[in-house]
């Protein structure tokens, strides 16, 4: 069955993969993002169907009305994705106060936002699927020159968690989904740039996360991540988490 899916962060990286994917399966899409020239070109090759709404996630009022738009044109929302994300390079200790509120406004509050804005239709419908996508690097610190970032990825966790427990006696799948280093211009756009990574990091394309999106939309699970080799790695820290931070630490 054919679903309409709201995707925010699509227009580019894994969310304009994500919608060329769906839109290739016949879905109806709605996509947001800031930068509409992107966006419009993103939806000319996602399928016919697809709704484009410049939408800024860091405003509640933008959220809503990205609902409202979705709501008017195709008339219900089966599924919708907060895929909106920035990182930052900066360590813990260096951290400002403005540094750790835009962290926190464009991973947290965005997914909030989307979360809150659309759980009353779902509620009324009896079901739906929430999607938020975070990061390894909210379970795992690899780069803690993402400080920030990790951390605003923990608290979306931890939210998605209470939101899907809430959410579960009502028919509403919640979905975390956990990608790895993404070879998009996530790296570029970080705020205050990134470090070279080392020779051989293991890294997807975007094509390659979307499909663990379709997957995951297909078949509703709590947890994804998108490179199953980090399910093991994360295990592996929270076993024990100081024996594998002492081995991070040592070959610094």
């Amino acid at each position: 069955m054919n679903k309409t899916i709201v995707i925010t962060g699509a227009s580019g990286g894994i969310g304009a993969a994500l919608a060329a994917q769906l839109g290739g399966q016949g879905h109806r899409l709605a996509l947001a993002a800031r930068r509409e020239p992107e966006l419009n070109a993103v939806a000319r090759q996602s399928g016919a169907e697809t709704l484009v709404v410049p939408t800024d996630v860091t405003s509640r009022a933008d959220v809503e009305r990205l609902r409202d738009r979705a709501l008017s044109v195709f008339g219900r929302i089966d599924v919708w994705v907060n895929n909106a994300g920035r990182g930052m390079t900066k360590p813990v200790l260096e951290l400002t106060d403005a540094e750790l509120d835009l962290m926190m406004a464009v991973n947290v509050k965005s997914a909030l936002y989307g979360m809150q804005a659309i759980a009353p239709h779902f509620i009324a419908r009896g079901g739906g699927h929430i999607v938020n996508v975070s990061s390894i690097l909210s379970r795992v610190p690899f780069a803690t020159y993402r400080s920030a970032y990790n951390a605003a990825k923990a608290a979306l966790n931890a939210l998605t968690a209470n939101a899907r427990v809430d959410l579960a006696p009502k028919g509403i799948h919640v979905t975390l989904v956990m990608p790895g280093l993404v070879s998009s211009d996530f790296q570029k756009n970080a705020v205050g740039g990134s470090p070279p990574l080392p020779p051989g990091t293991p890294s997807q394309t975007p094509q390659e996360a979307a499909a663990a999106i379709v997957k995951v939309i297909e078949q509703p699970a709590a947890e994804t991540y998108t490179n199953p080799a980090l399910a093991a790695v994360a295990l592996k820290y929270f076993e024990d988490v100081g024996a594998f931070e002492r081995d991070a630490a040592a070959q610094r």
